[in-house]
């Protein structure tokens, strides 16, 4: 299960590789050099448009370059604008550092004391990775994570409860450190 941050979409590139990022992220890119001659407000806006058009009218959280390229297109003609992309260079936006780390590893080192002492240990390694700047956050092993914390043989409606808890709280102090630029991948 990924759970991304409400400001990304899931990007399929050439290969088929599926990469979480933040749609102003890839509306930088789509757009080229011509994105210093807007207004970052419109870009923002339109990014926002074609995140909720994917997400919301079409349920969809996965899409390739070129569909994301149309549709954004799509909007900055509706806003009067003459647009021709470039081909996107995914390097820049998609790629960089990626910081990984295994909830089930985190609820071992903190032992009998529960959720009392998980939840400050998540937050203390949240910073640690959001300090390296990466561009995506990956916090891994949370089914095992969630039945070690809830003592549960079997996945129940405790469990369901732990794990939206955990995802929650890991948008929050994502939120909190103001990062826009990092994408959260919670699996």
């Amino acid at each position: 299960m990924i759970q991304l941050h409400s400001h990304c979409l899931v990007f399929e590139t050439a290969n088929g590789e599926h990469i979480p990022c933040s749609v102003e992220d890839v509306s930088v890119e789509v757009i080229g050099e011509a994105v210093d001659q807007l207004d970052h407000e419109i870009v923002k806006e339109a990014a926002a448009a074609v995140l909720h058009y994917f997400k919301v009218e079409r349920k969809q959280t996965i899409v390739t370059i070129a569909e994301f390229t149309a549709a954004l297109e799509g909007v900055l003609r509706g806003l009067g604008l003459i647009v021709n992309s470039t081909e996107p260079k995914p390097a820049p936006a998609l790629a960089g550092p990626v910081a990984e780390t295994s909830l089930d590893d985190l609820a071992v080192e903190t032992g009998d004391g529960g959720e009392l002492l998980f939840f400050p240990r998540l937050r203390e390694e949240m910073r640690q990775q959001l300090s390296q700047s990466p561009r995506l956050v990956r916090f891994n092993n949370l089914h095992d994570c969630v039945k070690r914390l809830v003592g549960a043989r079997r996945w129940c409606d405790r469990c369901r409860a732990m794990s939206d808890q955990i995802v929650g709280y890991l948008r929050q102090c994502l939120d909190e450190n103001h990062r826009t630029d990092c994408a959260l991948v919670v699996s």
